[in-house]
């Protein structure tokens, strides 16, 4: 097995990051560091990052109803509570697939798959992530419709986005948005809301593939079945 994907498989890290501490020669095998993509570990190697040994573990994954003000990482500098502290009877080094902001809750997967993690995640794949935005303004087809095009965020314009108007509020000049995107970028909800002068005062993702939150209060968790986890796979593969 590449080593790259030997890291992926024992949940250390997506493929993706797998590369970039092999590059960066955090990585060795029987003490040696290695630095090339393609090299093969074998059952009896023993492979170390920084010093640490790595095993490959069975296959995890947790649906999560994650609640405001939790971190979405494995852990945090300044002491915060993480998505991982919600699950302590957890074995297995899970870690968030995406994540959501400090302040956004909603549906969140935790996993120790590497590849599971970079197919949900690459916008090629198009799993639909659903949100439901409460935002401070007047709502209406004219100024959502930006959205369905794409808007220039951080300097990159977004893949085109499907909206659905919930509830306005004229009197509290507020509504309550759907929005369905495909990507993941950092605070990319809020930002793509203001590029059309809504502010976000709310936040919460609703939907994630064909996962949705169904019988989970804030910080409650499950396992997905066997089911779920090959429909998200599915969906990958059939949207390419």
């Amino acid at each position: 097995m590449r080593i790259n994907k030997y890291i992926a498989h024992a949940g250390v890290a997506s493929r993706r990051n797998a590369e970039e501490l092999i590059k960066n020669g955090h990585v060795t095998i029987n003490g040696t560091v290695v630095d090339n993509l393609a090299t093969q570990v074998k059952a009896s190697d023993r492979v170390e990052i920084d010093g640490s040994p790595i095993y490959n573990e069975e296959k995890v994954y947790y649906l999560l109803n994650k609640p405001r003000g939790v971190i979405s990482s494995v852990s945090d500098e300044k002491g915060r509570k993480t998505v991982v502290d919600l699950l302590p009877e957890v074995r297995e080094r899970i870690y968030p697939v995406g994540r959501l902001d400090w302040d956004t809750s909603g549906l969140l997967i935790l996993t120790n798959d590497g590849d599971f993690t970079d197919k949900m995640i690459h916008p090629r794949n198009e799993i639909d992530k659903v949100y439901l935005a409460r935002v401070k303004g007047i709502a209406t087809k004219e100024n959502l419709r930006p959205l369905t095009r794409g808007v220039m965020v951080d300097g990159r314009k977004t893949k085109p986005a499907h909206y659905h108007i919930v509830k306005v509020d004229k009197e509290k000049n507020r509504s309550v948005v759907e929005l369905t995107i495909h990507e993941g970028r950092n605070h990319q909800v809020k930002k793509m809301f203001e590029e059309v002068g809504l502010l976000v005062d709310k936040l919460s993702r609703i939907r994630f593939g064909t996962l949705d939150l169904a019988g989970l209060r804030p910080g409650e968790f499950r396992k997905l079945s066997k089911k779920e986890i090959s429909q998200l796979h599915n969906a990958a593969i059939n949207n390419k």
